[in-house]
C-alpha cells in the first residue's frame, strides 16, 4: 500500500501542483459536510467495504494523466480504493489516517498587524480552528492552543521566546484545548475565565484585566454569549482576538452550553447576553485587526479583517436586538461532532484518553450561528 502523510498533502496543495487529484470515497453527504479543499467525492464506499471489484466502474472516470490521493475517515477503506486504482493502472496513494491525520494538519503565518511585537496565526485547516502566538520582547503568549503540542514548541524555538502566559478565549466545543498541558510544561499560567473554568485549575480572568507580555498590554475583555466564560483579549488596541463571539461574517452559537449540560442559562438568555457583548466589541478601534478562534473551511493564515471590514461583512452586527435574539435562538445548525464530550473535557468534569482524543474531535467545525 503506498501511502502520502497529511503534512506533505499539505505542502503539495499549498504549491498548487497541477498534477494531483484528492478522490473523497466516504458518501456524498459526509464529503458535503467536511472535506479537503477542491477534493472530489466518488461514493463508493460500499462498494470498497462489500466488493472493491465493484468500485472499479465508478472509479474508471477518473483522469489518467493525475497522481490521485484517497481519502476516507481514517484511511482504511480509501486504502483499497489506492490499491484497486493501482490494478487500474493509475499511480494512486492513500492519505494515513484519511480525514482524521487531515484534521492534524497545521499551518501558520504572521499577521499584519501595528504592534511592537510579532503576532503568529496557526491555522488547522482540517478543523477550521485559529490559534495565535504573541511575541514581544523575548516573551510570549500562545491563545486557543489544539493539544498538538509540538506545532507551538516550534514557533517559541524559531522565536527564541520565552512562554510567560497561555490563554484560552472560552472552553470550545469543537476541539480539546492543549492550553493546561503547554502550560504545565512551561510552568505558567494557564489563563481562562472562572465562569468556563468549572472543574479545572485555572488562573482567573476578569473584565478589565490586564496582563502584559514582554512590552505588550492584553485588556481582557468579558464577551459572554458563545459560553458563559468567553472572553475577548485587545492586544494594544491593534487587534482583537476574539474566540467565537464574533467571526467575520457570523457570530458564535448561543445553544451548545445549555445543551452540554454545563450552563445553567438558556438560549435566548444567551443571545441576548452576546448582543450586547458585541456592542462593546463594536466601540473599539475600527482599525483593529479581528482575529477569531475558527473559520469555516479551511483556513489559510492569516485570517484577518479589520473590524471595520467585519462591520460591513457581517450581517449580525447590523441586526437590531430583538431581531438579532430571534434568530440565533431559532435557527440551530448542526452541532459539532462529540460537542457534549468536548465541552465537558475543557471545563474539566471529564478525561479523555490521549490515544482516543483524534477520534474524539473528527468532523466538520460547527461553531459559527450559521
Amino acid at each position: 500500500m503506498s501511502e502520502i502523510s497529511p503534512e506533505k498533502l499539505s505542502d503539495q496543495l499549498q504549491a498548487g501542483e497541477d498534477n494531483l487529484l484528492v478522490v473523497d470515497i466516504r458518501h456524498e453527504e459526509e464529503h458535503n459536510d467536511w472535506n479537503i479543499p477542491d477534493s472530489v467525492n466518488v461514493d463508493v464506499y460500499n462498494e470498497l467495504t462489500d466488493n472493491p471489484e465493484a468500485a472499479k466502474d465508478a472509479l474508471a472516470d477518473l483522469p489518467e494523466e493525475k497522481e490521485i490521493v484517497t481519502v476516507c475517515g481514517a484511511g482504511i477503506a480509501a486504502a483499497t480504493a489506492a490499491d484497486v486504482l493501482q490494478e487500474m493502472d493509475y499511480a494512486a496513494k492513500t492519505l494515513t489516517d484519511g480525514m482524521n491525520g487531515w484534521s492534524r494538519v497545521h499551518r501558520h503565518a504572521p499577521v499584519q498587524v501595528d504592534l511592537d511585537g510579532t503576532l503568529i496565526q496557526v491555522a488547522r485547516p482540517g478543523k477550521g480552528c485559529l490559534s495565535h502566538v504573541l511575541i514581544s520582547d523575548g516573551e510570549a503568549a500562545v491563545f486557543d492552543p489544539s493539544h498538538y503540542l509540538d506545532e507551538y514548541e516550534a514557533i517559541l524555538d524559531e522565536y527564541d521566546a520565552e512562554l510567560v502566559g497561555v490563554f484560552d478565549t472560552h472552553a470550545h466545543a469543537d476541539h480539546v484545548s492543549g492550553a493546561v498541558e503547554l502550560a504545565d510544561r512551561h510552568g505558567v499560567p494557564y489563563y481562562l475565565h472562572p465562569k468556563d473554568a468549572l472543574a479545572i485549575d485555572a488562573t482567573p480572568l476578569k473584565d478589565g484585566q490586564t496582563v502584559t507580555v514582554g512590552g505588550l498590554d492584553i485588556e481582557v475583555i468579558h464577551t459572554p454569549g458563545h459560553s458563559e466564560g468567553s472572553v475577548s483579549f485587545d492586544i494594544d488596541s491593534a487587534a482583537l482576538l476574539t474566540g467565537d463571539t464574533v467571526f467575520h461574517e457570523s457570530v458564535g452559537r448561543v445553544e451548545l452550553g445549555v445543551e452540554a449540560g454545563i450552563e445553567d442559562s438558556d438560549v435566548e438568555g444567551n443571545a441576548a447576553t452576546l448582543y450586547e457583548s458585541l456592542q462593546r466589541l463594536l466601540d473599539r478601534p475600527k482599525d483593529a485587526v479581528v482575529l477569531p478562534a475558527h473559520d469555516p473551511g479551511s483556513p489559510e493564515p492569516p485570517v484577518s479583517a479589520t473590524l471595520a471590514e467585519v462591520k460591513e461583512r457581517n450581517e449580525d452586527l447590523g441586526r437590531d436586538r430583538a431581531k438579532f435574539v430571534e434568530e440565533l435562538a431559532s435557527d440551530i445548525p448542526d452541532h459539532p461532532p462529540n460537542f457534549e464530550r468536548v465541552k465537558r473535557t475543557n471545563v474539566g468534569q471529564e478525561s479523555v484518553p490521549t490515544d482516543e482524543l483524534a477520534d474524539l474531535e473528527l468532523g466538520p467545525n460547527n461553531c459559527a450561528a450559521e
